[in-house]
């Protein structure tokens, strides 16, 4: 177990074949984010996106039905926003009205942070290729941090997939 004064974070680095702007409509749109969000079998049935520094969007995981279905919520509070360079957001769980609840309330590990700093930074290489890296804040164990980097990178292959169907 890391000290209490000591937090581990997770960063995540992908390069997808679609130029930088496709790649942070990903992030921005509603309609584009509900196509990848969540790993493999989950899907998003809300994106309620209020992306403006200071909005707050609210989106929802879906649990395939052989693991039972669940809906699990978050909420992003976009602290930083650079237009197709960088996006800051703090993550919380949520219910299905935004209000903040404790992960260990949906059946979560309870070493889980009630809040994860995000910073997902966007670099474009050519006119039709992007890196991004996502990296997030505050996790207590390497456990953890490697539960998240498995969920992100497959919400992250999903995306890539989008992106190539346009």
């Amino acid at each position: 177990m890391t000290p209490a004064s000591q937090s581990l974070n997770m960063a995540l680095t992908r390069v997808f074949n679609a130029p930088v702007e496709a790649v942070w409509k990903a992030w921005s749109d509603s309609e584009q984010v509900k196509r990848w969000w969540g790993p493999q079998g989950f899907t998003c049935p809300l994106a309620r996106m209020d992306f403006r520094e200071g909005g707050t969007s609210l989106v929802c995981m879906r649990a395939p039905a052989e693991f039972g279905g669940q809906d699990l919520y978050n909420t992003w509070t976009y602290t930083r926003i650079v237009p197709v360079r960088m996006l800051e957001f703090v993550q919380n769980f949520a219910d299905a009205d935004g209000n903040p609840i404790a992960p260990e309330s949906v059946g979560l590990p309870p070493d889980i942070p009630h809040t994860v700093r995000h910073v997902i930074a966007f670099r474009q290489i050519d006119d039709n290729q992007t890196e991004m890296t996502v990296t997030e804040y505050g996790y207590a164990q390497e456990q953890t941090v490697e539960m998240s980097r498995a969920g992100m990178a497959q919400c992250l292959d999903k995306m890539a997939a989008t992106l190539t169907e346009g």
